[in-house]
């Protein structure tokens, strides 16, 4: 090569080396970088798999879509547990309703849901029996044994109290609470006896459920007569409603005692508001079979205790159920000093008695009228005499017979309570508790 041309040679080597670093130079300081760079594809990290959840409560929001609910049937588990034992008996009873049996199943579980229990399910639907009652559809009976099985009841909105509602025994177990039992009332039109019941807090429960709808003759029905007159269940009808008692909503009945023929439950009752509750007892006893449980005692002393403490004040004496002295229990209404009118809440007790009279024109009673021992013992019988003509005379104008009524006047002869202290001096209380009519039911 020609010596002259060698300069050049270098010249445009270097030059070539000089343009490579600077594109190497823009390109690492970003400049030279492209617009969009390329997607950058990424492993996502490694994830723990999803815990395994118990299976929940079902939807109750439709009917299960299913074409054949026999078919859950044959896979049914155990059913389901809840703390709750209201959420859980509240969902079934909406199950049901809905006509959505597959989920009721599921709720109740395969020892208390069969398909005999599917077929009265269907019998009842068709018949549009199994609407729940509005207000109070759901409720606890009570219990069965203590924190362990307890009976609740959904109340359908049926034509016959007592026979119109579905049972569920639920047990407790590890702290849930779990459907041990399911019981059906009879399907529509069966020739049945008005209360089909298994045990006896069922024909427990149904009595009371009696004696709050003022059903007189019904709750009749499940006692033992020889034991429980009718004069207690007047008196704790009238308790009830005078009293605006109501059972508890929460353990309502609660066992005592249960021996092979003999059961005890306490019941538990509160006032409307729900403020102030009391007690009473109420025990049954089961005869040889095939005879059926049959309330055998009531005591309603602590009810009457408490049912007085809440209406003491002015001149009245409130205790409608007192002993009488040839045995039994006597009906009683009271009256203010000197007067022989009837007060409104004598009125509404004796607007009970009436329909006891009315549903049996064989059934007679005794009206004993009685005063304190203030005035003279002329005066004291004929105001006597008033005050059991009053309530005849009420009796009558209500719709009973005349013939089934007997007045007797019986003065300040026989006082409920002492007149005066122990020092001789005037009891004013004890005199408003002599002035009175005492209705003896001699049926």
């Amino acid at each position: 090569m020609h010596r002259s041309k060698i300069p050049y040679l270098f010249l445009i080597l270097a030059a070539l080396i000089t343009l490579v670093a600077i594109i190497i130079f823009f390109k690492r300081s970003g400049i030279l970088a492209p617009a969009t760079p390329p997607p950058v594809t990424e492993t996502p990290p490694a994830q723990e798999p999803a815990p395994v959840l118990p299976p929940a409560i079902p939807s109750l929001s439709g009917p299960a879509e299913l074409e054949d609910p026999a078919a859950v049937l044959k896979d049914l588990g155990i059913g389901v547990g809840a703390v709750d034992p209201a959420d859980l008996v509240t969902r079934i009873a909406k199950a049901l309703e809905s006509g959505d049996f597959a989920a009721a199943a599921r709720l109740i579980g395969k020892d208390a849901f069969d398909e005999k229990t599917l077929e009265q399910l269907k019998a009842l639907a068709a018949a549009k029996a199994l609407r729940l009652r509005e207000p109070g559809g759901v409720r606890e009976v009570g219990e069965l044994e203590l924190n362990a099985l307890a009976r609740w009841a959904l109340e359908l909105d049926g034509p016959e109290a007592g026979r119109d509602r579905i049972f569920l025994d639920l047990r407790r177990k590890d702290g849930k609470w779990s459907v041990e039992k399911f019981m059906l009332p009879p399907a529509p039109g069966q020739p049945i006896p008005k209360a089909t019941l298994a045990d006896a807090l069922g024909i427990a429960d149904t009595f009371l459920q009696a004696v709050l709808r003022q059903d007189f003759e019904f709750a009749r029905e499940l006692v033992d007569p020889a034991t429980v007159s009718d004069a207690k269940i007047a008196g704790l009808c009238i308790l009830f409603e005078e009293g605006e008692y109501r059972m508890r909503s929460s353990k309502p009945l609660r066992a005592m005692f249960q021996k092979q023929d003999t059961v005890g439950y306490l019941a538990n009752v509160e006032t409307k508001d729900g403020t102030q509750s009391a007690q009473f007892s109420i025990a049954l006893r089961q005869p040889p079979a095939p005879g059926n449980w049959r309330v055998s005692e009531i005591n309603l002393d602590q009810l009457l205790a408490d049912y007085a403490r809440r209406v003491a004040g002015g001149d009245l004496y409130y205790s409608p159920l007192v002993k009488n002295p040839q045995g039994g229990d006597t009906l009683a209404l009271y009256f203010e000093f000197d007067e022989s009118e009837i007060n409104p809440r004598t009125r509404r007790q004796l607007e009970i008695v009436t329909l006891i009279l009315k549903a049996d024109p064989g059934k007679k009673l005794t009206l004993s009228g009685h005063t304190d021992a203030l005035g003279t013992d002329a005066y004291n019988n004929d105001l006597s005499s008033k005050r059991a003509a009053v309530v005849r005379d009420f009796l009558t104008q209500s719709g009973v017979s005349a013939a089934q009524i007997v007045t007797v006047a019986k003065g300040a002869s026989q006082p409920r309570r002492p007149n005066a202290t122990e020092t001789g001096e005037d009891d004013p209380e004890g005199r408003r508790a002599n002035r009175r009519t005492e209705i003896y039911l001699d049926f």
